[in-house]
């Protein structure tokens, strides 16, 4: 890994950290419709997800704690982990303000064995957490440590075809497999284009196959793998809204797959 790579998560946690302010005020995550009781989870997840109700869940890599929240609004208790201070400020007022059973870890998921211990009934992650990540078998290991025998992995994640493309879906940029780290300056956010931000990120791609074999690797047990044409957030750019709260690249429409979803369970031995 080279100097620069190796810095990454100092990197991306100034990055995540100059993110926070601007995501919270966004139209993108709407805190104020949130504040009133609207989930911030969306139908594909919730199926997976099923009922909650007494579970004890550790969300990792959850920016400012709104799917956190949510999920504690179903009945389960929460503890969420990011690596930016700032979003896991947000977070902290959040659950106060709601008066929901989540808790909030500010650390690299990597460390987090520094910081708890406890077993859980469930881990989630979702929607562009593991990009973030050089190593996806420390990821899936760390998953297997935290999750009770017979505890679920509920994961879904935009699909890697989609961080293929140059921003605007014109032509292959990058490569499907995981290569060298994507070292790139970011303008804007994904929650707002135009915002007065100007930062760099340092990302890695993995492919499906990388992503179930960590995980098989590491004593779970792959339940389901389903692949959507869609994604639930409008957050790429050329994008066209054919039903609520699905979005496709429009002149690609529905030939590719934009996101994909698992439930893996944790081997009982």
């Amino acid at each position: 890994m080279k100097l620069e790579e190796s810095d990454y998560i100092n990197v991306n946690r100034q990055s995540w950290n100059n993110k926070t302010a601007v995501h919270f005020d966004s139209a993108f995550y709407d805190v104020a419709s949130f504040l009133k009781g609207a989930t911030s989870l969306n139908e594909i997840e919730l199926n997976l997800l099923g009922d909650i109700k007494g579970k004890r869940i550790l969300h990792l890599q959850c920016h400012f704690g709104q799917d956190s929240i949510s999920l504690a609004r179903l009945g389960a208790t929460v503890v969420g982990v990011d690596l930016a201070g700032e979003a896991i400020k947000k977070a902290n007022e959040l659950a106060l303000q709601t008066h929901t059973e989540a808790s909030f870890i500010c650390c690299d998921i990597y460390d987090l064995p520094l910081h708890l211990e406890e077993k859980f009934d469930l881990v989630f992650t979702s929607y562009g957490t593991i990009g973030w990540l050089p190593d996806l078998d420390k990821w899936a290991a760390l998953i297997a440590r935290y999750l009770k025998p017979k505890g679920q992995l509920v994961f879904v994640e935009f699909h890697p075809v989609i961080w293929m493309f140059d921003d605007h879906f014109k032509q292959i940029a990058y490569n499907y497999f995981k290569d060298k780290a994507i070292i790139e300056i970011e303008n804007g956010t994904y929650a707002a284009k135009d915002a007065a931000l100007t930062q760099k990120t340092i990302t890695w791609n993995h492919s499906t196959s990388e992503v179930l074999n960590s995980l098989i690797n590491n004593g779970m047990e792959i339940n389901s793998f389903d692949e959507y044409d869609y994604s639930p957030y409008n957050c790429f750019n050329e994008t066209i809204e054919f039903e609520p709260k699905k979005y496709r690249i429009k002149h690609l429409d529905n030939k590719i797959p934009m996101v994909f979803a698992l439930v893996a369970t944790k081997k009982d031995c």
